[in-house]
């Protein structure tokens, strides 16, 4: 898809001077040179830059033709990766500020906010407070695939040039990787009872040249299973380079840190190689991104194809950009990708209002809503039910949903949004968890916000559970405390 000819802003006002700012002083240019570029006037540049005009599409794409720069930062649909890690680290530190300001703060002062979160990072800077705890390997290898809009260019290269070399032999996938495995490394590939490896899915059996796959694994999980073994086999330099790139990032996390990348980095191949990028991006277009068409035309699972449609970032040949979360009915979330600065893309997203949670009342079914987060931004979220591998009767038997959202922007591509009217459809209100979240209106609240200011009312009873004052608020405390 080509995200600036399909740019539909609708009846948003967009105000993003600082950042147009920022794009100025970084290409060296003075206001009477941006606006001769643009076709504007110097006065009504300035009124941009000071957040006192909205920035129009024609604008928005004149920005994007002239300078080459991805319109999403100036969309919110990228936002700075500072608003979440100013967010973070104010929550760690007790205080509840919303998300909103501190979009503000970082917009207007982005060095101020990296001096302070560097400030932030410093165990024991403050003498008796509490240290700050470091990013685990997990978080480091997040926000690295964040930073990167989960898109490797060089490893979609690799897999899709391998896979139009295999398409060659006539054979599905699965035979070719299998006969490639067996030609060019000596390995046979063999599937085994689920009581003969009771505890593995697969297993690389060095010394008798063997892949040993499951029988709880379905016939796309197989073949996932088998390019995954074929990664750490064809595709090692090409993931040794990305992760010798990412190594300043991620150390703080030590050699854990680098392997989880690395593992992350030979199921992106993986995925790649099932669901070549060329073929796989004009599939989803052609198709509105029907994930179970897309299923059918690949022979990949329902959360391979979501997945892969995050990846979708290649300059020139761009998908929609969006963020994937898998939980369990308690929030707890397995997964987390992003192509973009969405709403949940590094944390939250435990709110029960989320059509995410719904899922679980209907499985195997796909349902859509439309919502609106806090800040304002709206979204658009399909969301499904997914079995991670057959499970024998009488054991236990995982259960997870997935969302799979994009900004309302971006959403009237999807053949999901067909005969909705995105703009006069009603958004549900959801935020990122109750903790963290300032709505106070909710009657599905369970907790107040951390760092509010508790209210009681021992003479009346509200609608909702909590009341509480939010910070920098001054207007009339809502509900009750319970």
């Amino acid at each position: 898809m080509n995200n600036f000819t399909k740019l539909d802003m609708g009846d948003r006002k967009l105000f993003a001077g600082p950042r147009v700012k920022r794009l100025r002083k970084g290409l060296g240019l003075t206001q009477s040179r941006m606006a001769s570029d643009l076709g504007l006037s110097v006065s009504y540049l300035n009124l941009l830059e000071r957040n006192q005009r909205p920035l129009t599409a024609a604008v928005l794409l004149k920005l994007a033709d002239v300078y080459d720069v991805d319109i999403r930062q100036f969309t919110g649909a990228d936002s700075d990766q500072q608003v979440d890690d100013v967010s973070a680290a104010v929550a760690r530190a007790g205080l509840a500020i919303g998300k909103a300001q501190l979009r503000d703060f970082v917009d207007q002062h982005p060095d101020v906010a990296k001096a302070l979160l560097r400030l932030a990072e410093r165990p024991g800077a403050d003498e008796g407070a509490a240290a700050v705890l470091p990013p685990s390997p997990l978080q480091l290898v997040r926000a690295h695939l964040l930073e990167r809009a989960n898109h490797f260019t060089e490893l979609d290269a690799h897999a899709e040039s391998l896979a139009d070399e295999l398409r060659l032999t006539g054979q599905s996938l699965d035979a070719a990787v299998r006969d490639r495995l067996r030609a060019r490394h000596g390995l046979n590939v063999r599937v085994l009872p689920w009581d003969v490896m009771p505890d593995r899915l697969r297993r690389f059996d060095f010394h008798n040249r063997q892949v040993l796959l499951s029988e709880l694994l379905d016939g796309a999980s197989r073949a996932f299973q088998l390019c995954f073994q074929l990664a750490q086999l064809e595709a090692r330099a090409e993931i040794e380079r990305e992760v010798e790139a990412a190594a300043p990032r991620l150390a703080a996390g030590g050699p854990f840190a680098s392997t989880l990348l690395a593992m992350n980095l030979a199921s992106y191949w993986a995925a790649a190689l099932m669901m070549p990028y060329g073929r796989f991006h004009a599939a989803a277009e052609q198709l509105g991104y029907d994930l179970e068409l897309l299923q059918a035309r690949f022979s990949a699972g329902f959360e391979q194809v979501a997945h892969r449609l995050t990846t979708l970032q290649r300059p020139g040949a761009r998908g929609i950009p969006f963020l994937l979360l898998r939980t369990d009915r308690a929030g707890q979330v397995s997964k987390r990708f992003s192509a973009g600065r969405l709403p949940f893309a590094s944390e939250g997203g435990q709110c029960p209002l989320w059509v995410l949670y719904a899922a679980f009342e209907q499985p195997g079914r796909i349902l859509t809503q439309v919502a609106e987060v806090e800040e304002g931004e709206r979204i658009f979220t399909i969301a499904r039910t997914v079995r991670p591998q057959i499970t024998p009767w009488g054991a236990e038997r995982p259960r997870f949903a997935i969302a799979l959202s994009c900004s309302l922007d971006h959403a009237r591509a999807l053949v999901y949004a067909g005969g909705i009217d995105l703009n006069m459809a009603p958004a549900a209100p959801i935020g990122p968890g109750c903790a963290s979240c300032f709505r106070a209106d909710c009657r599905q609240r369970s907790a107040p916000p951390a760092g509010a200011e508790l209210r009681l009312d021992q003479a009346s009873r509200g609608l909702h559970p909590y009341g509480f004052t939010a910070p920098g608020s001054t207007g009339r405390p809502t509900g009750d405390q319970t």
